[in-house]
């Protein structure tokens, strides 16, 4: 599939001064998809509150405030299900406004379906420390799934960040995964994380493990549906080299879907902004 190389000044993509405070070592990545800041209580509400997904509401924004506050521990996060600006969203690209909620120097989007006016279907990325480059990369299958690359680091020894929210059928799925584990072969250190609509057990899961250095390093961590949570779907996958210290998921109710939190170290050799 083709790629389409961006720079930090397009598409949305934001750059300031980054806070020196970061050591650049440690990291906290988090993934969530936030179902573009509607709250989700039961299965009952898909219905009930489904003109939510075209239409704007009051009550979105103070749900992305509550989102904002709790992204504002985190160094980098993955960003599922947000709208880059249409009617719904007030033509308000949310994820400029969770990085201003958040204090993140950094950010970018990559919208994956478009629907005119009414809707802009993308996926986020929000960052303490500056990628030096970006990569967006269409998804095989039917359209609307992608996948946003971001390197940061030396050219020479980056850290390769893949976020992907990837299609309901699983034949689609083993596509998107045999083409995600190709690009990720080309970096020693990486992390994919995303709403991957499968478990680890899973077909396209298997695939993806045994074409990559990817671990898993925690299973049973039950994302969806989050007033009841039963099914591991969303997920961060991490390079051998990349110690891990911890995975767990954040009880935040404000989406259809629980985030996925983890807190790694980063090698030396990995020259981090910051």
């Amino acid at each position: 599939m083709e790629a389409e190389r961006l720079s930090s000044h397009d598409r949305g993509a934001t750059r300031a001064a980054v806070p020196a405070a970061l050591d650049g070592r440690r990291l906290r990545f988090l993934s969530y998809n936030i179902q573009t800041g509607i709250l989700s209580a039961r299965y009952g509400h898909y219905v009930l509150h489904s003109w939510k997904h075209l239409l704007p509401f009051r009550n979105r924004w103070a749900n992305l405030d509550r989102i904002g506050k709790s992204l504002a521990g985190f160094d980098v996060v993955g960003l599922q299900e947000l709208d880059s600006g249409s009617l719904r969203t007030g033509f308000i690209n949310q994820a400029k406004y969770l990085a201003e909620q958040a204090n993140f120097p950094f950010w970018h989007y990559q919208t994956t379906r478009r629907l005119g006016k009414l809707a802009q279907h993308s996926n986020g990325l929000l960052a303490r420390i500056a990628p030096h480059e970006l990569t967006d990369y269409k998804l095989p299958g039917l359209r609307g799934r992608g996948a946003l690359l971001a390197r940061f680091g030396t050219r020479e020894e980056p850290l390769a960040l893949f976020i992907i929210h990837l299609s309901l059928g699983r034949r689609a799925r083993l596509k998107q995964m045999d083409f995600i584990s190709e690009r990720v072969q080309e970096y020693r250190h990486a992390v994919v994380m995303g709403d991957l609509n499968c478990g680890p057990d899973s077909r396209e899961m298997k695939l993806l493990l045994q074409r990559t250095h990817l671990l898993m390093p925690s299973q049973d961590l039950s994302t969806f549906p989050s007033w009841r949570p039963r099914r591991d779907i969303d997920h961060i996958l991490v390079s051998a080299s990349l110690r891990v210290e911890r995975t767990y998921v954040p009880e935040w109710l404000y989406s259809d879907h629980l985030p996925v939190a983890m807190d790694v170290l980063i090698p030396a050799s990995v020259h981090l902004a910051g």
